[in-house]
């Protein structure tokens, strides 16, 4: 299996579920991968799962840094040379509360993790991209990015920054064949709906009801679709929001 061959890729929430599984598969695909995330023990422990699968290195940043994010970008290049593919999926959900009740501060986070770090991202990842002629950017964004949805007003308004971004970015470096496009997940078992379940007081099981096809969304059902927007077989999209969601846009 050789979808991603020669091509190498930075994945940022590289620990996390979605993060982990993907870089997994591109790794089966034939990429080299660089994994990002802030917690040191998920990295080494993610680094460890992965090692097995192809070649991988682990860097520990705060994509909210602008400094540590050019540092990221900067060894990941000493590394390996170049950047084809960039997944920048870091994020965090936020305090679960009625807007009015939601603290000025964990507003500022979340917008600083899910909207700076994405722009961050962008900033210095795509000068590369833009210098080689070529290279995919994934961004995460959410069905929250799409629709409303009460008691996370931070991560609504964050999700729908994620695709103004996405769209800015796509038209700005079409012209040097580089593309930039959103993908929008349903709920997703993983720790962050653990948390939003906690907050919200309800479980899975009425969660689910409200997607059409009955279930949560898997990590790899995600990274599914991370790896077809990596590949070339999508050489002509950009600037897009791909809904993974189940029938929820549908309703």
């Amino acid at each position: 299996m050789s979808r991603l061959a020669g091509k190498v890729a930075v994945i940022t929430g590289g620990a996390g579920g979605i993060g982990k599984i993907t870089a997994e598969k591109f790794l089966k695909e034939g990429a080299k991968v660089v994994i990002v995330d802030l917690m040191q023990d998920a990295l080494d422990k993610a680094k460890s799962e992965l090692d097995g699968h192809g070649e991988v290195i682990a860097i520990k940043a705060d994509v909210t840094n602008a400094s540590e994010v050019e540092s990221y970008v900067k060894r990941a290049i000493e590394h390996f040379g170049r950047i084809d593919v960039f997944f920048n999926n870091a994020g965090i959900e936020g305090k679960v509360a009625p807007l009015v009740d939601q603290k000025v501060e964990d507003f500022d986070q979340v917008l600083s993790v899910n909207v700076r770090g994405v722009f961050l991202g962008l900033k210095y990842v795509l000068p590369h991209l833009i210098q080689q002629g070529s290279g995919s950017v994934i961004n995460t964004s959410s069905v929250a990015g799409l629709d409303g949805s009460p008691g996370v007003a931070p991560y609504i308004a964050s999700k729908h920054a994620v695709v103004g971004l996405t769209k800015t970015a796509a038209i700005e470096v079409a012209g040097s064949n580089v593309r930039v496009n959103s993908i929008h997940p349903s709920p997703v078992n993983t720790r962050m709906m653990r948390s939003l379940e906690s907050g919200m007081k309800v479980d899975e099981h009425t969660l689910a009801k409200t997607i059409p096809l009955g279930r949560y969304g898997e990590t790899s059902d995600i990274a599914n679709l991370v790896l077809f927007l990596a590949s070339d077989e999508s050489t002509f999209i950009t600037g897009a929001q791909y809904r993974i969601d189940g029938g929820m846009g549908a309703l």
